[in-house]
C-alpha cells in the first residue's frame, strides 16, 4: 500500500494554525505520509515546504483578508480530495467571526465541508482515543453551533436519529468497530426524571432509540449527562451523542485537552483537526503546543489507510 497523501490548511494566518501544523510535520517522530500544505505565501513558518499558495498574508491585513484565506484554502482541500489527488484533509483552526467577515455564511468547519462536498449533512465529533479511565471517549453533537436557546426545538428525534446513524457508520468505516455502542445523553437533568424537568428525553430521545435499534444499531440510553460519559471513559459506549455544544465540549476538553481530534463525520473523505482555536493571544511567540495538531494528523493517517484499503473508497469521492 503507497502511503497516504494529507492536505494540511493553514487556518487564520493570525493565529496559531501554521505554528502548530509546521512544528507537528517536522516531528519528532515524523509523521508517516506525504503532505502538502495549503495556505497563503508570505508567512515565515512554512518557508522551505511544499506549499500550495491560495494568495498573499501579510501583517497589514485584517479579519476580512484572513477569512477569505481560510476558506479558500478549505475550497482548494476539498478539490484535492475530491478528485483522489489527496487522501485526507486536515484543517488548522479558522475565526468563525473572520469568515463572517469575508462574506461566509457558515459558522464553521463542519458546516462548509457538508455544502462543498455535498452531503446530506455531517457531524462534529471529538475523539479522545485514551483518556484516565483507559478506554476512548468520542463525543458527537446533535445539535450544532447554535444559541443554548434555539436547542429545545431543534433537538428532534430526527435529528437525533440522523447524527446516530452517521456515527454508526464512520465509526465502523474510519475506526473500523464492527459494532459500535451509542450511548444518548439526555438534555434535561437527571434524564427529566420521569418527566418532572422536562419531555425530551420521552418525545425526542425514546422513538429515536426504538426506531434505530429496529434498524440494528446498538444504542442505549437516554443517560444523565452528569454519568453518561463516565460510563464511555470505562467502556460501556463507544461514543457518547450529546445533544448541544457545551454539555459534550465541556467533558471531552476537559478530559483531553490537548490530545482530542476534531473528526467531521459524514464526508466522503477523511477531516480532522486538533481541538484547539485560533489562540490569537499566542500566536507568534512559538509557545503552542502542537499536540492535538500532531494527534490529528496521526488520526487522518490511520483513517486515510482504511480508505485505501477500503472498497467503497471510489464510489464514496465519486459523490463529491
Amino acid at each position: 500500500m503507497r502511503r497516504p497523501k494529507i492536505a494540511v490548511t493553514l487556518g487564520d494566518p493570525r493565529g496559531i494554525g501554521p505554528e502548530v501544523a509546521v512544528r507537528a510535520l517536522r516531528g519528532p517522530p515524523a509523521p508517516e505520509a506525504d503532505f502538502v500544505l495549503i495556505g497563503p505565501a508570505g508567512l515565515e513558518e512554512t518557508r522551505g515546504l511544499e506549499l500550495i499558495s491560495i494568495g498573499h498574508w501579510s501583517a497589514a491585513d485584517g479579519a476580512e483578508e484572513a477569512g477569505h484565506l481560510s476558506a479558500k484554502a478549505i475550497e482548494t482541500a476539498v478539490s484535492l480530495a475530491g478528485g483522489g489527488e489527496v487522501d485526507a484533509i486536515v484543517t488548522a483552526p479558522i475565526s468563525k467571526s473572520a469568515l463572517a467577515a469575508a462574506g461566509y455564511a457558515w459558522p464553521g468547519h463542519t458546516e462548509m465541508l457538508r455544502d462543498l462536498t455535498g452531503v446530506p449533512e455531517t457531524a462534529l465529533c471529538l475523539a479522545a482515543e485514551k483518556t484516565a479511565l483507559g478506554s476512548p471517549l468520542r463525543v458527537v453533537l446533535v445539535t450544532g453551533h447554535m444559541a443554548l436557546r434555539l436547542v429545545p426545538d431543534a433537538y428532534t428525534a430526527e435529528r437525533l436519529s440522523l447524527m446516530a446513524r452517521l456515527t454508526h457508520d464512520d465509526l465502523r468505516r474510519w475506526w473500523g468497530l464492527e459494532r459500535p455502542r451509542l450511548a444518548v445523553c439526555s438534555l434535561n437533568p437527571h434524564a427529566s426524571d420521569d418527566g418532572l424537568f422536562g419531555d425530551e428525553e420521552e418525545r425526542v430521545c425514546e422513538p429515536a432509540i426504538t426506531g434505530l435499534r429496529r434498524e440494528g444499531i446498538d444504542v442505549d440510553g437516554p443517560f444523565p449527562a452528569d454519568t453518561v460519559f463516565l460510563r464511555a471513559m470505562r467502556g460501556a459506549a463507544d461514543a457518547v451523542l450529546a445533544p448541544y455544544h457545551d454539555v459534550g465540549m465541556a467533558v471531552i476538553k476537559t478530559a483531553a485537552f490537548g490530545s482530542a481530534v476534531n473528526v467531521t463525520l459524514g464526508l466522503p473523505f477523511p477531516r480532522t483537526s486538533p481541538d484547539h482555536g485560533t489562540a490569537f493571544d499566542i500566536a507568534g511567540r512559538g509557545s503552542a503546543d502542537p499536540s492535538s495538531m500532531r494527534a490529528a494528523l496521526e488520526a487522518a493517517i490511520r483513517f486515510a489507510r482504511r480508505a485505501l484499503t477500503s472498497p467503497e473508497k471510489s464510489s464514496r469521492l465519486a459523490d463529491v
